[in-house]
């Protein structure tokens, strides 16, 4: 897939394409139909498709302080929409400049001039430009003397409520990971570059490979049955502690994950690491004996729940 840049107009192979717009973070059942509209109705023209997101955030501008939300990495991104059967993804840059554009200007200066657009999706709650002040329904409108045509697809429900990355972001902070598996359609996957620690685990039996969340939101600390995919493509189930380590001094934030049945080096290696099941809250253990007896009773019981899936 190819990366655009929306600072830069887009390449002329991709000009009348049928964008995609939204935050997309997560790309949870919602997004995936916004944008399994866009390709739709892109095949059906013959047009490129390209899926729009935000990075940074636009929470991030307007509330610089806010904790840790996201969902996914834009990599995570790229690879999600790529297998949704998009052709490129546009990064936009959420900036002042963007922050200050009126509905009509976004749609004139980005969605006509930068992007070269002839139709967009949206969800029907979307808003766009200054102050939320332009919805979905006009975008149709607004972008009519630009040739750009606009659809906004409905919302996607998980019982009587629509599925948002809201929910999303709740059920993994209670530690829900069903709920959370539902609504993305997959579970929920931490990725990262592997660091160096402390390598007790590696004394008491149970080498982990650690990982910084980073900006990650951070889900309910505890005990997860987790199931990591190597650099090789290889999945392995294994047990992981994600939060501050309250038996180890100074506390740091960090998904701790063993694989079972793996062994070697993946110091500085990529890894994905996906959450299946919250085992307990993390605690506080006196000695080694108590923590690594602690520890296999985890494993065992991560190695059934993994099993019966």
């Amino acid at each position: 897939m190819t990366r655009l840049d929306s600072r830069q107009p887009v390449p002329d192979a991709y000009r009348g394409a049928i964008i995609a717009l939204g935050n997309f973070d997560g790309f949870h059942l919602g997004h995936q139909a916004v944008v399994g509209e866009a390709v739709r109705w892109a095949r059906s023209e013959g047009r490129p498709v390209l899926v729009a997101t935000f990075d940074p955030h636009p929470k991030r501008l307007f509330v610089p302080d806010a904790p840790f939300f996201r969902l996914t990495t834009l990599d995570q991104r790229e690879e999600l929409f790529t297998a949704a059967g998009a052709d490129a993804m546009v990064v936009i840059h959420f900036d002042e400049s963007i922050a200050a554009m009126t509905g009509e200007e976004w749609i004139a200066r980005m969605l006509h001039q930068r992007f070269a657009a002839s139709g967009v999706v949206t969800g029907e709650d979307f808003t766009f430009g200054k102050g939320r002040s332009a919805t979905a329904d006009r975008l149709g409108e607004l972008g009519a003397p630009y040739g750009i045509s606009a659809r906004a697809a409905p919302a996607v429900f998980d019982g009587d409520q629509p599925v948002s990355s809201t929910r999303i972001r709740a059920a993994l902070q209670a530690g829900d990971c069903a709920t959370a598996t539902r609504l993305l359609s997959r579970p929920f996957t931490i990725r990262g570059t592997v660091q160096h620690g402390d390598k007790l685990g590696r004394t008491i039996g149970f080498p982990t490979a650690n990982l910084l969340l980073d900006h990650y939101l951070r889900p309910r600390f505890g005990i997860y049955a987790v199931r990591g995919r190597l650099p090789d493509g290889q999945l392995y189930n294994g047990a992981a502690n994600l939060g501050v380590r309250p038996s180890f001094d100074p506390p740091k934030e960090l998904l701790e994950p063993y694989f079972f049945g793996w062994s070697g080096d993946l110091y500085g290696q990529e890894i994905d690491v996906e959450l299946h099941h919250f085992l307990r809250p993390e605690a506080k253990y006196e000695g080694l004996e108590e923590l690594t007896a602690a520890i296999a009773a985890d494993c065992e019981r991560a190695k059934a729940l993994l099993g019966s899936e």
